[in-house]
């Protein structure tokens, strides 16, 4: 049995189906500030704050988990850098619970969705594990944070865990029953969509870094390929191995105005844009190195092209266009 923190939100809902799918029974435990109900897609629910350590005791104890997937945080790098305070608490404060709960309840097994956002300003690219880490935002640090606090949490109480470093998590659920649905949205390319869609215009934050088209390069990496690594992820504690940190993206870097393209491509619109001011904690450019995973998991991006994830993204959106709202309202809710 696993306990998926946040998996009624964007990354732990496409999670939480590749698990079960691979045949792990699976828990969600969500607050649903940020997730959707609809998003368990029939999994038990239990809701509840991974900052109440007696509510996480008790979803472990009574379900029986003998791993936990840790989702429940925040995401937004430039809130991050506005509202310290709140990532800290909510992001830092909220794993620590759930280890704490884990120590209390003998869970021994911890996979961590980690961020890129750990490595900072790359004095090398593509980045490997090995990069240094230095955040310029105290979203990557939260989550820094909580990849050095667990070797003692290891060596205290047992608990083994794999650290996934996401790049830029995109794309839907090919099968159409999941997608992104955040508000505000955040994310490129579900504001590129909606623009497109006659939305407003779509904000470059930057057009002057030091790239081939001036915009930030990214990795975007599809939803369903991270869900995979994470089923591989646990897969890897269950069977006894090691403790470790694995980069997760395509090794493909786009930048924004390749992402605007290739949205102009699939919807057959024009992208309206404005340029806005660089934000504040914004590298000019990640993309990984995933080789470790690729030579330690067998781990392989499916989906990794830019317009299959815009593709996919879009069909959700189209079919969704207010999001699992729509979803509830059919079902009666």
């Amino acid at each position: 049995m696993i306990l998926v923190t946040g998996g009624a939100g964007y990354i732990g809902s496409h999670s939480a189906k590749a698990l079960g799918r691979a045949g792990y029974r699976v828990v969600v435990f969500d607050n649903l500030s940020a997730g959707h109900r609809e998003a368990a897609l029939g999994a038990q629910l239990v809701e509840g704050d991974v900052r109440d350590v007696g509510a996480v005791r008790r979803a472990i104890r009574e379900s029986g988990a003998d791993a936990v997937m840790h989702f429940a945080a925040w995401l937004d790098v430039a809130a991050s850098v506005r509202d310290p305070v709140g990532y800290y608490r909510n992001n830092l404060v909220g794993a620590l619970a759930i280890l704490e709960a884990m120590a209390a309840e003998a869970c021994r097994q911890f996979v961590f969705s980690s961020s890129c956002a750990v490595y900072g300003e790359p004095v090398e690219l593509p980045l490997p594990e090995t990069h240094p880490t230095a955040p310029v935002n105290a979203y990557g640090q939260t989550k820094l944070a909580v990849e050095q606090a667990l070797p003692h949490f290891e060596r205290a109480y047992g608990i083994r865990s794999v650290s996934l470093r996401y790049f830029n998590a995109a794309g839907a659920d090919p099968d159409g029953e999941l997608g992104e649905d955040h508000s505000p949205e955040f994310h490129v390319i579900p504001r590129a969509l909606a623009a497109a869609q006659g939305g407003a215009p779509f904000e470059i934050f930057g057009e002057d870094y030091p790239t081939r088209d001036g915009t930030c390069l990214r990795d975007y990496v599809h939803v369903t390929d991270l869900a995979d690594a994470h089923v591989r992820a646990v897969g890897h504690l269950q069977d006894g191995a090691a403790s470790t940190t694995y980069n997760v993206g395509t090794e493909r870097p786009s930048s924004v105005r390749d992402v605007l393209a290739a949205v102009e491509r699939v919807v057959g619109r024009r992208v309206p844009t404005k340029t806005a001011l660089r934000r504040p904690g914004d590298p000019a450019a990640l993309f990984a190195s995933s080789a470790r995973i690729r030579e330690n998991l067998g781990w392989v991006p499916a989906r990794p092209g830019l317009e299959t994830i815009v593709a996919d993204a879009w069909r959700w959106h189209e079919a969704h266009p207010r999001g699992f709202a729509m979803a509830a309202r059919r079902s009666g809710r």
